[in-house]
């Protein structure tokens, strides 16, 4: 296995080299990064064949869930577009709170949607509104995104029953009602700071997002009769109200019957299939719209999905040839030498992994597995080890970049360049890591 240093330059050269490649050559994004992932996993001296089923291990993990969301998020948001719902929704966002304090608003929705919802799942629903605030308000899309997208980070980041933080409280035995209390002391000001405010400061700054996102569909394709306001808004919630029951159901009930069916109804492909199917069936049975067109609008929505789900893909191998290089633990261990404070230590033990490989989760696991034993002699309080969990979920937080899924989700989703994507997304994700770590630091003397 090669030394610490070897690892890191070897990490920082395929991050550059993607950053190059797709900024100043301007290569396609999709060959980017698996050229990149080839590369890195031969320069960590992996077995061809090894590198190959890593590769393709990240591919289809990844794919497996978010190919279908991103589908059936696409048809949805599609129908919803093309009979004007998302339109109504964003008119009366607009008229209720006022242009100045929708980016407040769409931070709450972030935050209580966040709780039971996985950060891509909630993001793709609510993109299709994200857009059309954009074109209505005539603002820049970050404008609206970033305050939605930090609500739903931190609470990824921060609280259960997201794999991430469920992993790190199992590994030290971290109370879950003190984890939730902390994460969403910390989290919701972190929310603030990286979703509105940020927002709101960069928004007249050059090259922060400059065009509006695509729409779901182009300009020639079919439209029906308008589908007002209170449908669309049902269409819009459905999915997401399946997907809560399902959450607390699953939580909450006992094994039997009607947990069962609550679990499969509430899982993201039903959901999604039902709330797309009852936006057709309202438009052909109410509206009158001819299915052969909505099957156009349905084809049609779908086409810009196929190569969004390409890169996402691409990214995915990318990460899994870091995390099968070992190269995160490595790092981990090289840090771990430092004579830090725990929650510190903790923090740049997730930070550092976070930045080599990619993945939240990850690099939470892998942090909380270190950072144990430093936890357990140092016989912390349990409000203590709370914040410790909230350290590690700040760290992997912090600098979403190229190797992550989720840049390449954002960037595709919002329509905005790689170099937009830096500037709004990661600058965005760092605040919000760095504030919600900086908000366990002030309040541990305290507990």
């Amino acid at each position: 296995m090669a030394e610490p240093w070897h690892t890191l330059l070897i990490v920082a050269a395929s991050i550059a080299a993607v950053i190059l490649l797709v900024l100043k050559l301007k290569f396609q994004p999709f060959l980017a990064l698996l050229l990149v992932a080839l590369v890195t996993g031969l320069a960590f001296g992996g077995d061809p064949q090894a590198v190959i089923g890593a590769i393709r291990k990240g591919t289809g993990e990844a794919l497996g869930f978010v190919a279908v969301v991103i589908g059936l998020g696409a048809v949805l948001g599609g129908l919803l577009e093309a009979s004007g719902g998302v339109n109504a929704i964003a008119h009366r966002l607009l008229d209720a709170f006022g242009e100045k304090r929708i980016p407040w608003a769409l931070t709450a929705i972030g935050v209580v949607v966040g709780v039971p919802l996985f950060f891509d799942v909630a993001f793709i629903i609510l993109a299709p509104l994200l857009a059309t605030l954009s074109i209505r308000a005539e603002r820049r899309v970050t404008y609206f995104a970033l305050p939605l997208l930090a609500g739903l980070m931190t609470m990824h980041a921060l609280l259960p029953p997201h794999p991430g933080p469920v992993a790190v409280a199992e590994l030290l035995h971290t109370d879950y009602g003190r984890m939730a209390l902390y994460g969403l002391i910390c989290g919701i000001p972190s929310a603030i700071l990286a979703g509105p405010i940020f927002a709101r400061l960069a928004h007249g700054a050059p090259g922060f997002g400059d065009q509006n996102p695509p729409p779901m569909l182009d300009e020639g394709a079919p439209q029906t009769a308008p589908i007002g306001f209170w449908p669309a808004l049902v269409a819009m919630l459905f999915p997401l109200a399946l997907i809560l029951v399902a959450a607390v159901a699953g939580q909450a009930m006992e094994d039997g019957p009607a947990r069962t069916v609550l679990l499969f109804l509430g899982h993201p492909f039903t959901a999604l299939i039902l709330a797309a199917l009852s936006v057709t069936f309202w438009l052909r049975i109410v509206e009158r719209a001819p299915f052969a067109t909505l099957s156009k609008i349905m084809t049609r929505a779908l086409e810009p999905a196929g190569l969004m789900v390409l890169i996402i893909g691409a990214g995915a191998a990318y990460k899994e040839v870091l995390i099968e290089s070992g190269a995160g633990v490595q790092i981990t261990h090289a840090v771990s030498a430092a004579q830090v404070s725990v929650p510190v230590f903790a923090f740049l033990l997730a930070a550092f992994v976070r930045i080599a490989q990619g993945s939240a989760t990850v690099a939470m696991v892998t942090a909380a597995g270190l950072a144990g034993p430093l936890i357990a002699s140092a016989a912390l309080s349990p409000d203590r080890i709370a914040l410790v969990t909230v350290a590690i979920g700040a760290g992997a937080t912090v600098a979403s970049h190229v190797n992550d899924t989720g840049f390449w989700l954002v960037k595709q989703y919002l329509g905005l360049t790689e170099a937009q994507t830096f500037r709004s997304w990661t600058i965005g994700a760092t605040i919000a890591g760095l504030s919600s770590f900086a908000m366990a630091l002030l309040l541990w003397p305290f507990v």
